[in-house]
């Protein structure tokens, strides 16, 4: 029996059994989002921000629990959650809430992939990939972490897909939670701020929030870019410069015999 097969045969009943059972709340749950209105009130931050604050206490609880459940099932949107806890609990409280969550969030769906899928992924790709390749892929656990990080930045990128993602990669589970967590908080403290300026009535404020957290998109691409030009701006002054060395060696090699001729003739 090929390693292939053997990989294949170790998928166990029970995990597939958890694969489908995934599967039916994730429909069950979208049918009910849908057809219940829930979708139209989470949408609504001026309603969800007066739900938190009724709740008083437990209101903190409610957008962490609402945002980790934003992050495993997609048809929930976390912006207006975001909004809601900046507007409800300030810049800090509020960022911290909606960082909380969505770490919760993608460590959930990090492991509902990991559990289901990266074993499958493995068996389907054995044949396929040489046993170099798989090596080096499961290796690169700094560039699969920068990766993560940086599409973390990118608030246009689903954040729920790139969680279900990194869970069919090799990436170590602490390295997602690190890269995820460090990359979430521009965004998280940025949405919390611009609720907390809608909510005060600022727009001025609010305004320069939302160029900012745009800025905060361009990073990963300035990363990228920057430094490539900067490289290049450097060598070019370095060979400049050494150019200009070899010049003055060259000027001073050729008046030393002249200024010491005259000594030589005394």
């Amino acid at each position: 029996m090929s390693e292939t097969q053997d990989a294949r045969s170790s998928l166990s009943w029970p995990r597939i059994t958890a694969g489908l059972g995934v599967f039916a709340v994730f429909l069950i749950s979208s049918l009910v989002v849908w057809r219940t209105g829930m979708l139209d009130r989470l949408l609504d931050g001026e309603a969800l921000e007066q739900a938190v604050m009724r709740l008083g206490p437990v209101g903190p609880l409610l957008i962490i629990g609402l945002m980790t459940v934003a992050i495993v099932m997609s048809p929930i949107p976390s912006a207006p959650i975001a909004l809601a806890s900046g507007a409800a609990y300030g810049h800090f409280w509020g960022a911290l809430y909606v960082a909380v969550g969505s770490e919760a969030g993608a460590l959930i769906a990090f492991g509902i992939s990991r559990l289901i899928g990266y074993d499958a992924l493995r068996a389907w790709l054995g044949a396929r990939l040489p046993t170099s390749t798989l090596h080096r892929f499961g290796a690169a656990q700094n560039a699969l972490m920068a990766v993560v990080f940086a599409t973390r930045l990118m608030p246009f990128l689903s954040f729920d897909i790139i969680s279900y993602a990194a869970g069919l990669t090799p990436l170590r589970t602490w390295r997602f939670a690190v890269a995820t967590f460090l990359g979430i908080i521009p965004a998280s403290f940025l949405l919390a701020h611009f609720g907390d300026e809608i909510a005060s009535g600022d727009w001025r404020r609010a305004g320069i929030t939302v160029l900012v957290l745009g800025l905060i998109t361009l990073l990963p691409v300035g990363w990228k870019v920057i430094p490539a030009r900067c490289r290049s701006a450097l060598k070019r002054l370095l060979s400049a410069g050494q150019a200009t060395d070899v010049t003055v060696r060259e000027t001073a090699s050729r008046t030393r015999p002249q200024e010491s001729s005259p000594k030589g003739e005394t």
